[in-house]
């Protein structure tokens, strides 16, 4: 039993854990050229905020690697151009933009060319290998918080396939099993895309997680029967005051555990953190395709022509989340006073180093 991982630089190749085939077949991806890693976001062979961020800023400097010229500024315009083309693949993850906007502000400093090649290349294994420490700490930091805690929901794949490993919201399943503490993971299938029951239940699998699937619809049930005892959830992008962008169905649950008075947590790195805005109305929600809904693995299930209103996330507002748990510590609230001290301590941490 071990962890699974998603994303793999490996001889200056991009390769990829497909997840559309999961939980059937395991077939890893060599992502040629931007065109497939921009395809690879939109059709969800990689997701998660974390995961979708590393692999754009892997197909950015791999495209940059290709430039053919020896101009300094044609060179950074080609750079905003690839950046502007990915950054449109998905609207709501803000790690992406994180990410993105990493790889061209390395490209900024360098002097030449070759030096930009070098140092974007360098700050995308850079943005892989600190997510993985990341994930690691938001682990312990949730293990804090669930050491008196066995049955647990979640919902969506905020796991180490998300992520460069370990995961948000699954990182504490991962570590408290390679230390002898047992969860009872209860995993929403997750609608209409069903990456709870494709995703997240293979991958406790393979780490050897007691997990057990429910329908998004069992989820009251399953809390008032069950003896659930916590919610955790990833997130997607979290606004200034706390509020925070999951996947669709996650407000439902954070609903449900203020009904049920359990807390509800959100483990996200604060690279997921978007300052610039001060609240979830002002979160792009993406809505895709109708198949989406009205098939089920290619098969239809609804009447052909049927209206179809498919939001692929939802807002929880931060009156209903119990504590934010990130790799610098665990927040709480008041979160729009304490999300600001947190980044206010980092950007002292980052003028002091």
């Amino acid at each position: 039993m071990k962890v699974p991982t998603s994303i793999e630089w490996k001889d200056g190749k991009l390769i990829i854990l497909n997840q559309q085939k999961l939980p059937h077949e395991i077939e890893y991806l060599e992502l040629e050229n931007i065109e497939d890693v921009f395809d690879a976001i939109v059709t969800l062979k990689v997701r998660g905020a974390p995961a979708i961020g590393i692999t754009a800023a892997y197909g950015l400097a791999h495209a940059a690697q290709l430039y053919k010229t020896d101009q300094l500024d044609k060179f950074r315009q080609h750079l905003k151009r690839d950046f502007r083309y990915l950054a449109g693949s998905r609207p709501t993850a803000v790690n992406l933009f994180w990410a993105l906007e990493r790889i061209v502000k390395a490209g900024e400093k360098a002097c030449s060319v070759n030096e930009a090649k070098t140092v974007i290349l360098e700050e995308a294994i850079k943005i892989h290998v600190e997510d993985e420490e990341t994930c690691r700490q938001i682990g312990e930091h949730a293990l804090s918080l669930l050491k008196d805690v066995t049955n647990v929901i979640t919902i969506c794949n905020a796991g180490s396939i998300a992520t460069a490993k370990y995961g948000t919201a699954l990182a504490p399943f991962h570590l408290g099993i390679e230390r002898g503490k047992k969860f009872h993971v209860y995993s929403c299938e997750t609608r209409p895309v069903l990456q709870g029951s494709r995703l997240t239940v293979w991958e406790l699998q393979q780490s050897g997680v007691d997990v057990t699937l429910i329908t998004d619809s069992m989820a009251a049930h399953t809390i008032h029967s069950k003896g659930i005892e916590a919610i955790i959830v990833g997130a997607d992008r979290i606004a200034t005051n706390g509020d925070t962008a999951n996947k669709i169905g996650t407000l439902g649950l954070a609903i449900l555990a203020k009904n049920f008075n359990i807390p509800f947590y959100v483990a996200a790195p604060t690279s997921t953190f978007d300052l610039s805005i001060s609240s979830g109305e002002e979160i792009p929600i993406e809505e895709r395709h109708a198949e989406e809904v009205t098939h089920i693995g290619g098969v239809p299930v609804a009447p052909g022509n049927t209206n179809v209103y498919n939001p692929a996330f939802d807002v929880t507002p931060a009156e209903y989340i119990t504590a934010i748990i990130t790799e610098k510590g665990i927040i709480h609230p008041n979160f729009n006073e304490n999300i600001k001290s947190l980044f206010g301590e980092l950007v002292k941490e980052g003028e002091r180093s």
